[in-house]
């Protein structure tokens, strides 16, 4: 699978799946807030770092997946669940890089230039997803 971008998938989105992406993640991000406001900063950190629109974007995907397969006459819902889950990976792939820039941010940060430091913080985000991208495309994972 090539990487693009489709952007007739814009137009198939409706209003209201805009809107519950929006709500999904502001309600998380809220709750995030709340959670540091009770129980630190580092706890909140936690929560905020959960893909705030993931719930509404893998229950979009399935639901789109379903549509187009009853469309063209089958009734299978498995390939829906097929793309929510492969959304859910790349999201835990996504996590993993954003796992390592907020460590080289909190080790980082004190005493440092913070332009600097989210330089660093960038690029081993960077560094990390396409290591892991390279790493799922590689033999050794695929070796079937």
């Amino acid at each position: 699978m090539s990487v693009s971008v489709n952007f007739s998938a814009l137009r198939r989105t409706k209003w209201y799946e805009y809107t519950a992406r929006f709500l999904f993640g502001g309600a998380i991000t809220a709750l995030a807030g709340l959670l540091a406001q009770h129980f630190g900063p580092v706890i909140g950190g936690l929560f905020l770092a959960f893909p705030a629109i993931f719930p509404a974007s893998a229950t979009l995907v399935e639901k789109h997946e379903r549509a187009k397969k009853q469309k063209a006459g089958i009734k299978s819902t498995i390939r829906g669940r097929q793309a929510a889950a492969l959304d859910a990976y790349g999201a835990a792939m996504g996590c993993l890089g954003l796992m390592c820039f907020a460590g080289v941010v909190w080790k980082l940060m004190p005493g440092r230039n913070p332009s600097m430091v989210l330089f660093a913080a960038t690029a081993a985000w960077f560094g990390v997803s396409i290591w892991i991208w390279l790493f799922r495309k590689s033999r050794f994972c695929h070796s079937r």
